[in-house]
């Protein structure tokens, strides 16, 4: 058996500009994702860890880490990363951050949120565990990013269903959140000014103005409570609990 991957980089060709990825069958029938890089490729399983990799038996480094942490608790111990934790931590960071281009690249926007909330519940961890400020801050300085990508996939996710009012609500979440970290950062001031909230926003108003949409129900229901009209926002709640149930069952009606 050949050893080297000359077929594939001949007939792959790299190019700077571009996240190339790939979904493809292995030589045992499993699918894997294929990042093209300069000088070769990554592959990534689909599921659970990238490398493929169960840390303690776990599906993820995260996983075991939190079942490192509720044991301590129980103990009656704080739990705190050590050194050789971050570093661990930040290999799974990155393989995650790897699946997550890989899939929004491929349009497969439902794989790429859940890759980015098991990222953005990891940051979460790593903060509430950190061992120093330093090793927080390396982490927290990507969450606008992170929380961007969510945002873009769980919109283009809702489109790909023709769910126009769920990709509002994606984009406006998504701002909202990216907003709370300015705030919490002492960084409001520089929210506006961001690139990455300045096409979210744009994202907005083009989807509204396509879809004829000045507010969706999720935005009705808020301006309904900051009024105080309880009636309207019950009626509101309701009809939003109807949508979602008819979501709930439109993969059974396809079937």
């Amino acid at each position: 058996m050949a050893q080297d991957i000359d077929f594939v980089l001949k007939t792959w060709k790299f190019r700077p500009d571009s996240v190339l990825a790939r979904l493809v069958t292995a030589s045992d029938g499993r699918e894997v994702l294929q990042l093209r890089l300069e000088l070769g490729l990554m592959q990534l399983e689909v599921a659970d860890r990238p490398d493929g990799q169960r840390p303690g038996g776990f599906p993820t480094y995260f996983a075991y880490l939190q079942d490192l942490a509720s044991l301590a608790e129980q103990a009656g111990r704080r739990f705190v990363l050590d050194a050789n934790q971050c570093d661990e931590a930040d290999r799974e960071f990155m393989q995650f951050y790897h699946r997550r281009i890989c899939w929004m690249t491929l349009e497969r926007f439902d794989r790429a949120v859940a890759d980015a909330e098991h990222t953005l519940a990891f940051m979460d961890f790593v903060r509430d565990h950190s061992p120093n400020d330093e090793f927080t801050q390396a982490h927290e300085q990507y969450r606008s990013f992170v929380l961007f990508h969510w945002a873009q996939s769980k919109a283009n996710a809702a489109q790909q269903r023709e769910d126009w009012e769920a990709a509002l609500d994606a984009l406006r979440d998504g701002m909202e959140r990216i907003h709370t970290f300015y705030r919490d950062h002492d960084r409001e001031e520089e929210f506006e000014a961001n690139l990455m909230v300045q096409q979210l926003q744009h994202q907005l108003a083009s989807l509204r103005k396509r879809h004829g949409i000045p507010s969706t129900l999720e935005e009705q229901l808020a301006a309904a409570i900051a009024a105080e009209d309880y009636e309207r926002a019950a009626q509101l709640r309701d009809a939003i609990k109807q949508r979602q149930s008819a979501r709930r069952t439109e993969p059974d009606a396809e079937a």
